[in-house]
């Protein structure tokens, strides 16, 4: 690029680079484990190549990352021999998040993603059958498998080699379970912090009230979300673990693992009881305090209205009197004076003293101010 006359200029070459197209984007993943120990990985923006790969491996993973993930993943799993009934049992079920078809078998896991108090849960599915397990995701969720995708040969040379295919295949589905569950834990600390920052607000007296509301509400309903996530997920670990499936392994250890799985979602949903029974607290707090706020408001406003009541009552009697004396009625002239003035001092020393006895009586007049 070049300046010339102060207006930059960009070459032919430069601008032959700009209008390149970009790269297509690398959806699919294939990670194998040969028989030999060795691994081989491929990333790729069509799935070609990935059946000879797995055709040549002894355990393998697919990841494939959808657009749209409702019509992309039947097609995908399909490419790979998996049954349509299998991935709609699971993708479109709300209720079924675990299937067992003795050759295949499907699981549903939740990814979370947490921006503000905006709690956003998405899909997994992960589809297991012969030698390999298949993950189908949306775009969204590609941070995480991202970081899954570039350890995978390390993550596959861990698998020992002298255990049966249910057991290596027991292993990687933990190990991406694992990695998913990570993920999901990292956001109880997002939604811990914004949490922290409604504490703040609430403890301002400056805080617009028409604010408040709002916001508690969207951090009771993020809360809500996270742990019907982890809820889903603890369902989706026992059910692994005591489904008893034929494509996976009965050795008790590994099972034991899956178990440590359960635990760790476990704890987590702990903390997330734990975050709402703090907020509960300080919402019971709060509410307190304004309740406390408003009594001493009615209290000032009782007393306003009290002493309205006896200066009014000290009005009212003598503008009265005076307003009869002065009628045609009574004939008065200056003579009449000294004891008209006289009626109208003792009205209103006597209507002021009997307003305030009784209001006094009624307790309207806190003691300081008697």
């Amino acid at each position: 690029m070049t300046v010339e006359n102060g207006v930059k200029v960009i070459t032919e070459h430069q601008a032959a680079n700009i209008c390149e197209p970009t790269p297509p984007r690398k959806a699919w993943f294939c990670a194998t484990l040969l028989p030999d120990g060795r691994n081989a990985r491929l990333e790729a923006a069509s799935p070609d190549g990935f059946a000879d790969m797995l055709g040549q491996a002894s355990v393998g993973w697919v990841d494939y990352s959808a657009v749209d993930f409702d019509t992309e993943a039947p097609a995908a799993a399909q490419i790979f021999g998996f049954s349509k009934a299998l991935v709609t049992s699971i993708a479109c079920e709300p209720t079924v998040n675990y299937q067992d078809f003795d050759t295949e078998m499907g699981l549903r896991l939740p990814s979370v993603r947490v921006a503000q108090f905006d709690v956003k849960v998405y899909p997994v599915l992960m589809l297991l059958t012969k030698n390999f397990v298949m993950t189908i995701h949306p775009q969204e969720t590609d941070t995480r498998f991202g970081r899954l995708r570039r350890y995978s040969g390390t993550m596959l040379k861990r698998l020992p080699l002298d255990v049966t295919l249910p057991d290596k295949l027991t292993m990687l589905v933990i190990r991406i379970i694992d990695e998913n569950n990570d993920s999901n834990f990292q956001y109880l600390r997002r939604i811990e912090e914004q949490g922290d920052e409604l504490n703040r607000d609430l403890s301002n007296p400056a805080t617009p009230r028409e604010t408040l509301g709002p916001k508690i509400y969207a951090m009771k309903h993020a809360l809500i979300a996270y742990m019907d996530a982890l809820w889903e997920t603890a369902d989706v670990i026992n059910a692994l673990r005591f489904g008893d499936a034929d494509l996976l392994t009965d050795d008790q250890r590994l099972l034991d693992r899956v178990g440590v799985l359960t635990a760790n979602v476990g704890r987590q949903i702990g903390l997330a009881e734990h975050m709402s029974e703090v907020l509960a607290s300080g919402l019971e707090v709060m509410q307190t305090i304004y309740n406390n706020q408003l009594q001493v408001l009615n209290n000032r406003l009782s007393t306003v209205t009290a002493w309205l009541t006896v200066l009014g009552t000290a009005v009212l009697v003598p503008n009265t009197l005076a307003t009869i004396f002065g009628s045609s009625a009574f004939d008065m002239g200056p003579e009449d004076m000294w004891w008209y003035v006289g009626v109208l001092v003792l009205s209103t020393v006597a209507s002021t003293w009997a307003a305030f006895s009784w209001v006094k009586r009624r307790g309207l007049i806190p003691k300081k101010l008697d």
